[in-house]
C-alpha cells in the first residue's frame, strides 16, 4: 500500500520567517549605515562652517591689527574721523548702525506680528491669506539696490513732507529737532529697513502661529475666550519664544543690511538726536570708503569697524538664545 507523503508545513514556515528575519536585519543595517553616513557628513559641513567663521575672523582681526595697536578701545567712543591725518573713531557709525536697526524693529515687529496672525488665522479666506503671505514674502526676494532706488526715487518724495511737517509741530521733541530735513536721514533709512526685514519678522512668526496646536484655540473658544483674547491670551504667550527669535534673526539681516541703507540715510558722520538728521552707519562706510582705502591705518580701521559689526551681531544672537532658554525654563 502506497503512502502519500505529507508536506511539512512548519518546515516551510519557518524557513519564510528566517527570510524575513534576514531580510529586516539587512534593511536595518542599511538604514543604519545611511544613518551613520548622513550624521557624519553633517557634522563635517558643521566644522567646516564653524572653521570658515574662524579663519574670516582671524583674517579680519590680521588686517585690523594695526588700528587695534594704534587706537585700542578709545577708537569704540572716539567720533573722529579724518583719513588726512590718520585719525580715526567708530562711535557715530556704532550709533547709527544701532538706532537705525532699533528704528526698524519698532516697525517690523508689530507689523509683521499683524501679517502672521492675518495670514494664519481666519480673518481672511483662504487664497487671499495665501496670496497676501506669497507678496510679503516675495519682499525678501527683491534686491537691496533696488529697494534703494526705490526708496530715493518714490519713498523720499513721499516722507519728506511728513517729515517737514514733524519738524514744524514737534521741533521742541529732541527726536525731531531739525530745520526742514531733507528726506535722506535716520528715520528714512530705519523705515526701509523696516520693509526689508519684514518679511523675515512675519514669515517666522506665521510658521509659529501655524505648529500651536488647535486643541488649544479650541479650549479657549470653550471656556468663552473671544477670538482676540485667544490671540493675546493664548497664541502669542505660546509662540512667544519663537517670536523673540523672529525679532533677533530681524535684527541681524538689518544690522549688516549695506545698500540700501547706504543709498537713503545721509552718509554724515554725527551724532545727532534727531532722527530726521543725516547718519551713518558700519555696513555703509564700509561700502563707501573700502575700495579707495589706503593700507595701513585706514584699512585697519574699517576692518576694525568689521570686527565690530562682527560683535554687535554675536551679541544679538547670544542675547537671543538666552531669551528663549530663559523662556522656556519658566514655561516648564
Amino acid at each position: 500500500m502506497a503512502t502519500s507523503k505529507v508536506p511539512d508545513n512548519n518546515s516551510s514556515n519557518q524557513t519564510n520567517l528566517n527570510n524575513k528575519n534576514f531580510d529586516l536585519m539587512a534593511s536595518d543595517a542599511k538604514d543604519l549605515w545611511f544613518n551613520q553616513g548622513f550624521t557624519g557628513l553633517v557634522y563635517i559641513f558643521s566644522v567646516i562652517s564653524v572653521a570658515v567663521l574662524f579663519v574670516m575672523s582671524w583674517v579680519i582681526f590680521q588686517e585690523a591689527r594695526p588700528a587695534l595697536m594704534q587706537f585700542g578701545l578709545g577708537f569704540l567712543w572716539s567720533q573722529d574721523w579724518d583719513t588726512g591725518n590718520q585719525i580715526f573713531g567708530a562711535l557715530p557709525y556704532i550709533y547709527g548702525t544701532l538706532v537705525s536697526s532699533a528704528i526698524a524693529l519698532l516697525f517690523a515687529v508689530p507689523i509683521g506680528i499683524a501679517v502672521a496672525l492675518v495670514t494664519s488665522e481666519n480673518f481672511l479666506p483662504s487664497p487671499l491669506r495665501t496670496t497676501l503671505a506669497f507678496v510679503v514674502e516675495l519682499i525678501a526676494a527683491i534686491p537691496s539696490v533696488i529697494i534703494g532706488l526705490w526708496g530715493i526715487f518714490v519713498f523720499i518724495p513721499f516722507l519728506e513732507p511728513l517729515q517737514k511737517l514733524l519738524s514744524n509741530i514737534f521741533k521742541w521733541i529732541p527726536l525731531f529737532n531739525t530745520q526742514d530735513p531733507s528726506g535722506t536721514n535716520m528715520l528714512t533709512a530705519g523705515i526701509i529697513l523696516a520693509i526689508m526685514i519684514l518679511p523675515i519678522m512675519s514669515a517666522i512668526t506665521r510658521d509659529i502661529l501655524l505648529v500651536i496646536p488647535k486643541e488649544l484655540r479650541s479650549a479657549s473658544m470653550a471656556l468663552g475666550g473671544t477670538r482676540w483674547e485667544t490671540i493675546f491670551r493664548v497664541l502669542l504667550p505660546t509662540g512667544f519664544s519663537g517670536i523673540i527669535s523672529a525679532a533677533m534673526l530681524a535684527l541681524g539681516r538689518a544690522l549688516g543690511e549695506t545698500m540700501a541703507v547706504t543709498m537713503v540715510i545721509g552718509n554724515s558722520s554725527q551724532i545727532s538726536a534727531s532722527l530726521l538728521d543725516p547718519a551713518y552707519t558700519i555696513p555703509s562706510i564700509l561700502a563707501n570708503e573700502f575700495a579707495e582705502a589706503e593700507p595701513g591705518l585706514h584699512i585697519g580701521a574699517l576692518c576694525y569697524l568689521g570686527l565690530i559689526l562682527f560683535g554687535l551681531t554675536l551679541i544679538v544672537n547670544m542675547i537671543a538664545l538666552l531669551v528663549v532658554q530663559w523662556i522656556g525654563r519658566k514655561n516648564h
